[in-house]
Parts: structure tokens; C-alpha cells; sequence
């Protein structure tokens, strides 16, 4: 039997990239960056608890251009991630399947994560 130093499996290089794909990862990521932001709030009740020296010091980070950037992204991970997360629940019940369902409900899932952080910081 000759030897194939080839992949056992497809490797993310043979599949041709789709939409699917990268909302799949980036729910993945947003999982991540939740994780992250959940740490920030709780450095933020630790800081409060602390004095208010060093919770006025965090203060003063949120309110600068990184921590607004930091503070937005954070509520667009927490958005996107729970829109997708009610995407993912219609599919543990077995809708939203079809390629073109699938699809439309993931340009929802973005566009409506992307309005409402608007909105949100708007406000």
C-alpha cells in the first residue's frame, strides 16, 4: 500500500470560502471577545470597589478614543452573538436549513447587530 503525505480530510485550503463560513467564525470570535468584555466589567466592579482613585482612573480610559473603541466593539460582539445565538436555536428546531434561508438569515443576523449598536451608542 503506497503512502499519501497528503491530508486524511479536506484542509480549510481545498473549500472555497462562503458566507456561512465566516459567520461561523466569527461567532466563534464574538465568544471570544465576550469572554474578554465580561473581564472588563469585572475589572470595572473590582476598580469601584477598590477607591475611587483607581475607579475614576478607569473611568478616564473609557471615555478615551480606545476605550469607546474597545466599549462599542464589545457591544457589537454581545449583539451579534446573541442575534446569531437565536439563529443557531432556530436551527437546533429545525428551520432556517436551506442554503438561501440560511444565507438571508445571516445578512439579518449582521445587519441587525451593526443598526442596533448604532442605536444603542446613539442613544
Amino acid at each position: 500500500m503506497e503512502k499519501n503525505s497528503g491530508p486524511l480530510s479536506p484542509h480549510i485550503q481545498i473549500y472555497k470560502w462562503q458566507f456561512s463560513s465566516l459567520l461561523s467564525i466569527t461567532h466563534r470570535l464574538t465568544g471570544v471577545i465576550n469572554t474578554a468584555g465580561f473581564f472588563l466589567i469585572v475589572l470595572w466592579i473590582l476598580f469601584l470597589a477598590i477607591g475611587p482613585e483607581y475607579y475614576n482612573f478607569y473611568q478616564k480610559f473609557l471615555r478615551s478614543f480606545i476605550g469607546k473603541f474597545i466599549l462599542v466593539g464589545f457591544t457589537w460582539s454581545f449583539i451579534y452573538h446573541l442575534l446569531n445565538g437565536v439563529r443557531h436555536l432556530a436551527w437546533d428546531f429545525g428551520y432556517g436549513y436551506e442554503i438561501k434561508t440560511a444565507n438571508f438569515s445571516g445578512i439579518i443576523v449582521l445587519l441587525l447587530s451593526i443598526i442596533t449598536t448604532f442605536f444603542i451608542w446613539i442613544i
